[in-house]
């Protein structure tokens, strides 16, 4: 057991979150835990997130229509993706998590039915190859790996295979630790194998082997997750949880049927197509199957075939006897603008780039990277399927000189091989074809050829050849590459930039606006020759097609993956341009687009991005052989992938829970169904798919009760996710509602967040700079986590937890909990502002705020609960818009700001505060933080304002109009105490610095404030200006400024830009121009 030991040694428990905030003196903490996890019980044994729809003894199922039950009886079901059972929940997955968990809470306090369930993803490759992992590791090593000796782990070779990556695992190099306990832990060791990963995250030694089974994954993380929801107060009904896969055979039912019903409606499709493939695997390698490369799709090219003429010296001394005299070898380039090919006059290598002679069939080779070769391998280019025999190496400099036969090139005596720098290995053969009229770059590189054809070691006619101009352009004319080269003022090939730039006007002009003034389609628009140049060159044999992923593509298994060529099940996503279903694509722009019921993405970017992934995304593979999953109906050889079986299953949370009792489906639930009775034809019923009764034994009451859990909650009134789920799963979900489900069943929102920062690093275990959702509720408990969500902020970008947010909101909630028992729980009542002062100054001086007033409300007393109605109509305008940073700071920030002033004033006007008010301020912050701070609320609710029902069933309290006249008195108040304070500190600051003061700061101060009796004229001045410009609800600010005196420009503005605020927020019109105060100002400071 040595290299187990080694490991553990080096895997310091804390070594993941070592870089994050440690904390002392937890008592605090520990009290707000202690009463979070009483309520949590309390929640879950009173079952009060257990939503149903209205029974059919409330409402018989034909008597009512769906529409008018929930207008009735107002509903709200919101979801976020399921989990993957591999690991358990970070940080990151916390941030999506909570706005979903927000969200829920507003719209329980908007006195909704809701419905927030949570299932369990399973499907998919990495936990068969983890388990597959550890049976290999099992059967070298031992049980407990005690044969793997220690040196295999410590400064040892990496074996072949890596280990299959978890979710906990993230793309830096995390597998590095450094012990700090022994000789032997002090060394480095690598994470190698999969039992050693599997100890990083926390498992037991002598639990990993049962890891060998992929259904313990299945039986061992969902129980960890729903312990993590739990303790962060998710308010989920459990009653609705499942793992997918055939592990629950009624889900299994459900994917069948969803697969079957879109086959018969062709949008499930078979055929040769390209797929990003795991030749190790065996398989297509889909987004969830990969450690790296998630998102890259494949890239289609037109790969030409230059045949040699004549070698250079060099490389016909390195091809000796190695290719038969009359075989044929070629240059093979891959282009993306075959309607260019007119132009070619040279073709590039990369001089340092090593590369190959593949034998492609008899007496027919190919000059390309390994790299080309390899993907060309699984794409019935070579003759056998895998495999791409090289018979030479050869770097790019020996081939420079080359003559070859260019295809539809108007060189017909051949052109060069020549050097370019820029060429890479990785994209596209590592073979460019040069079109100097149409490509930037190409022209670039043979003018810097031409000028320095002794440095390159070539002949400076053969950069000199003819450029022939092949397209004209509205903007460019017909030598477009010279045209943007000269107007962008490149002089080198290395202009990177300003060369990319150039490409991308180059190809949009050429191909939107261009027309071909060369070769057999002259006349024609690029747009319409383009495929008939292609369709040309390969039916002529003189190119054919060859693709390769878009970027570098790793699996769970650590293969690089390449683009394979496969007979495969596919969706047939995408528009008419790419090979999809346009018709279907359509539908979701639509959607997307309709104003008044399409779908609501909250921000212009989640929706832009939404457009953008829907005009490029294409066919998908829907099926593998390896991993967990459900079969294809049709083939049992394959599975429904795992970004496939995940599309439309929230229509399944609406009726888990009368199916079966279990995650499993081993009990079955309240409707007593067996998993075979659930036939195509009863889901096609449920799902409002048809109205014929399906021929089955399950009774007509039973149908109807499914239904009527169906047709109340759907459609998804929200789905939450993070924000780079819109190119793969989020569109897939659109896609396959749409293509199932009545429009009135699509999802109503979605709402994208960006990944989340820690400390305002990204996280990362190797660092140290790492939290899991359970370390953070141990942390800081549930409710200051959630502050600390909140606070991150509520965009599209990137958001940050700082974990000193969390830990002053520990003080914050504690202090402010303990306040408001005093106010309730130690309360002494006065009658007089004599009695206030003598028990203020006396027996209450440690704690005056317990000393309270009751009677008629007072001056300040009225300020202050005007303050709380605005706050407090804010607060929940905040939360209905979803922005819970907003509400955050009205609802407890400023909430608390304003109490904290009415404290002071009250106090240092000596009347104290009012007890009403304070009991009424303690209830409104109990029901302002409610959707974010849940325990602590219910604490202030349950223990302390002693409500005999739970904070969850609460409703937004209702609030009166803010009193527009305190609103202001309030705003002045607020400005001339700020005012006085400021002054007061300029003369402090003076002091400090050694200067003379115009008062003694120790010395009795008396303060005189001037009240003016009219307006200066200047302002009256401008004010006529304002008036003159101000129409249609809109001040032209820009006006009045010109008309303005110069000497009065710089006072004036101000006074504009507050005038034009209260104009254009529809304040009275006549009211403002009149300048009539909305509070008597001399009365307002004698109450000061």
């Amino acid at each position: 057991m040595a290299a187990a030991q080694a490991t553990v040694d080096a895997l310091d428990p804390s070594n993941s979150s070592k870089a994050t905030l440690k904390l002392e003196n937890t008592e605090k903490r520990d009290t707000l835990i202690a009463q979070e996890g009483r309520y949590q019980q309390e929640w879950q044994n009173s079952k009060v997130f257990q939503a149903d729809a209205p029974s059919l003894s409330e409402a018989p199922y034909d008597s009512i229509s769906a529409d008018e039950l929930r207008a009735k009886h107002p509903k709200w079901f919101g979801t976020m993706p399921y989990p993957y059972m591999n690991g358990t929940g970070h940080a990151g997955h916390s941030f999506t998590i909570s706005k979903l968990e927000f969200a829920v809470g507003v719209e329980r306090m908007n006195g909704r039915r809701v419905l927030y369930p949570q299932g369990y993803h399973c499907t998919g490759m990495p936990i068969k190859a983890c388990a597959d992992k550890l049976v290999r590791e099992i059967e070298m090593f031992g049980k407990n790996f005690e044969r793997c000796p220690e040196t295999a782990v410590v400064n040892g070779e990496a074996p072949n295979e890596a280990p299959a990556p978890t979710q906990q695992q993230t793309k830096e190099d995390v597998t590095k630790f450094s012990a700090k306990k022994s000789k032997a832990a002090s060394k480095a060791v690598k994470l190698k194998y999969q039992f050693q990963i599997m100890l990083a995250i926390g498992t037991p030694l002598e639990d990993i082997h049962k890891f060998a089974d992929p259904l313990h994954w299945l039986q061992h993380f969902p129980p960890l997750w729903k312990r993590d929801l739990t303790k962060f107060g998710c308010r989920i009904d459990w009653r609705r949880s499942f793992v997918t896969t055939d592990a629950n055979p009624y889900y299994d039912s459900f994917v069948r049927w969803q697969m079957n019903r879109l086959k018969h409606m062709d949008k499930v499709k078979y055929g040769k197509r390209y797929t990003v493939y795991s030749p190790k695997d065996g398989q297509a390698c889909m987004d969830h199957d990969r450690a790296e490369g998630e998102g890259v799709g494949v890239q289609e090219y037109t790969a030409l075939k230059l045949k040699v003429k004549e070698w250079p010296e060099a490389a016909q001394k390195k091809l000796a006897g190695k290719i038969a005299a009359d075989a044929n070898v070629f240059f093979v380039p891959a282009t993306l603008r075959p309607e260019t090919m007119y132009g070619q006059n040279c073709c590039f290598v990369g001089p340092k780039i090593a590369y190959g002679i593949f034998k492609a069939r008899e007496k027919e080779y190919f000059f390309i990277s390994e790299r080309a070769a390899r993907n060309m391998a699984f794409q019935n280019i070579f003759t056998t399927w895998g495999e791409f025999p090289k018979v030479a190496d050869l770097e790019g400099s020996e081939v420079v000189g080359t003559l070859v036969q260019a295809p539809l090139s108007v060189h017909e005596q051949g052109i060069r091989i020549l050097p370019m720098e820029t060429v890479k290995a990785t994209k596209g053969t590592g073979v460019v074809t040069c079109v100097p009229s149409d490509s930037p770059d190409d022209y670039a590189t043979i003018l810097d050829l031409a000028k320095k054809a002794e440095y390159y070691g070539i002949k400076r006619e053969w950069a000199e050849l003819e450029i022939v101009p092949l397209i004209e352009t509205p903007s460019y004319g017909n030598l477009t590459a010279k045209h943007l080269v000269e107007k962008l003022k490149i002089n080198s090939p290395k202009d990177a930039k300003p060369l990319a730039e150039a490409k991308d006007l180059a190809y949009k002009e050429g191909f939107y606006k261009g027309t071909m003034v060369y070769g057999d389609f002259k006349g024609e628009s690029v747009i319409d020759a383009k495929p008939k140049v292609r369709n040309q060159l390969i039916e002529s044999g003189d190119a054919f097609n060859y693709a390769e992923p878009d970027g570098f593509v790793l699996s769970r298994s650590a293969d690089e993956c390449v683009a394979g060529h496969l007979d495969q099940w596919y969706m047939n996503y995408g528009t008419y341009e790419n090979g999809g279903d346009g018709a279907w694509q359509q539908q979701l722009i639509s959607y997307l687009n309709d104003p008044h019921t399409g779908l609501n993405t909250f921000t212009p970017d989640a929706k832009n991005a939404f457009e953008q992934t829907l005009s490029w995304l294409g066919q998908w593979a829907c099926a593998r052989s390896y991993g967990l999953g459900s079969k294809l109906p049709w083939d049992h050889s394959v599975m429904v992938e795992s970004l496939s079986d995940s599309t439309i299953y929230m229509s399944y949370y609406t009726i888990a829970h009368l199916l079966h009792l279990d995650i499993f489906g081993k009990q079955r639930g309240a409707a007593d169904i067996p998993p075979d009775q659930m036939t195509d034809e009863v889901w096609d019923y449920v799902f409002m798919r048809t109205s014929n009764t399906p021929s089955t034994s399950i009774p007509p009451s039973t149908l109807d009760l499914l239904r009527r859990e169906f047709t109340y909650w759907y459609p998804m009134d929200l789905r939450t996710s993070g924000k780079d789920l819109i190119q793969n799963h989020l569109s897939f979900c659109l896609y396959v509602h749409v293509a199932l489900f009545n429009r009135e069943y699509w999802p109503k929102a979605v709402r994208v967040n960006g990944h989340l920062l820690l400390n305002g690093e990204k996280m990362s275990k190797s660092t140290g700079n790492f939290l899991t959702l359970a370390e953070a509720t141990a942390k800081f408990g549930a409710d200051a986590t959630r502050v600390a969500l909140a606070d991150a902020g509520d965009g599209i970008d990137d958001a940050n937890f700082d974990e000193s947010v969390a830990n002053s909101t520990i003080l914050r909630l504690y202090e402010l909990r303990k306040w408001c028992e005093d106010m309730v729980q130690s309360v002494h009542l006065v009658s007089s502002p004599s009695e206030y002062t003598s028990l203020r100054d006396g027996e209450y001086r440690k704690n005056p705020d317990v000393v309270q007033r009751s009677g008629a409300y007072l001056f300040w007393d009225q300020l202050f609960l005007n303050e709380l109605h605005t706050l407090s109509a804010a607060t929940i305008s905040n939360y209905r818009s979803y922005l819970f940073k907003a509400a955050l700071k009205s609802g407890l920030y400023d909430l608390s700001s304003a109490r904290d002033f009415y404290r002071e004033t009250t106090r240092s006007a000596g009347h104290g505060m009012h007890s009403d008010l304070i009991r009424k301020y303690i209830e409104l912050q109990a029901l302002m933080l409610q959707p974010i701070a849940p325990h602590w609320s219910e604490y202030i609710w349950r223990d302390v304002l002693r409500h005999p029902s739970t904070i969850q069933t609460a409703t937004w309290p209702t609030i009166p109009q803010p009193n527009a006249a305190l609103t202001a008195s309030y705003d002045y108040v607020r400005a001339t105490t700020s005012a006085i304070t400021s002054a007061e500190g300029a003369q402090q600051k003076k002091l400090a610095k050694g200067k003379t003061s115009s008062y003694d700061p120790k010395a009795d101060k008396k303060l005189t404030i001037f009240v003016a009796a009219r307006f200066p004229e200047w302002q009256d001045r401008t004010l006529d200006l304002v008036r003159q410009n101000f129409k249609n609800m809109a001040l032209d600010v820009k006006a009045v400024s010109q008309a303005l005196p110069k000497a009065e420009t710089k006072k004036a503005m101000p006074f504009v830009q507050g005038l034009k605020k209260r104009l254009e927020s529809g304040e009275d019109t006549q009211e403002v121009f009149e300048r009539k105060l909305r509070f008597d100002e001399l009365e307002v400071l004698k109450e000061m």
